[in-house]
């Protein structure tokens, strides 16, 4: 956050424009990988406790597939693109040309259509906030995992090691067609890396 643990309307302000740019661009990304044309809603940028997180995918027991990256350089943490389990089965189908409604469980090809999916959208993500910022950021390579909500939560967070107090949740939905797909990205900032980002935005922590 800040160095007093606020983040105001500024901050949700600056957030919510880098959410709709990057996201424009994760949805350009996955219209070039479906060869298909894909609309998007207008995304929502908030805050929560690490404690709320985890009722936000439909609870922890929720299944889920994630694509999880750590992120290196001046904005370091851990991102997580999460799709819930029906918009999974969805984005298979759609890369492989099949009807949707075809795949109804996750076998290793599917889990490596997701997961290059979820690559290509989270890389397309922090592209944008490289482009708007000047930040240097680099992600590793992704993993990929088809469980229990909670239970990715718990591994990616202890696995992240220090995290910022808050984190970052980005809610969307993709249209393509009449198939809506439900995203949603997160971010665990190590400590003071979003002090780095809303200074390269020219926010200062007074406002």
């Amino acid at each position: 956050m800040t160095e007093q643990g606020v983040v105001n309307d500024i901050h949700i302000d600056a957030l919510q424009e880098i959410s709709n740019i990057g996201l424009g661009n994760a949805a350009t990304a996955l219209a070039e990988l479906l060869n298909k044309k894909v609309d998007m809603a207008v995304p929502k940028a908030c805050f929560f406790d690490v404690e709320q997180v985890f009722l936000m995918v439909g609870g922890p027991e929720e299944v889920v597939s994630c694509v999880n990256l750590n992120v290196e350089g001046d904005v370091p943490g851990t991102v997580l693109f999460i799709f819930n389990e029906l918009s999974t089965y969805k984005l298979v189908d759609m890369l492989m040309g099949q009807e949707v409604g075809t795949t109804t469980e996750m076998d290793a090809m599917c889990e490596s259509a997701v997961s290059e999916i979820g690559n290509v959208l989270t890389g397309s993500f922090m592209n944008a906030i490289g482009g708007m910022t000047g930040l240097a950021m680099n992600t590793s390579v992704p993993m990929f995992a088809f469980d229990m909500f909670g239970a990715i939560l718990s591994t990616s967070l202890v696995a992240s090691g220090h995290w910022d107090d808050k984190v970052l949740f980005i809610e969307t939905v993709f249209f393509q067609e009449q198939d809506e797909i439900s995203g949603h990205f997160f971010m665990l900032p190590e400590t003071g890396a979003l002090d780095r980002l809303f200074e390269a935005l020219g926010i200062s922590e007074g406002v």
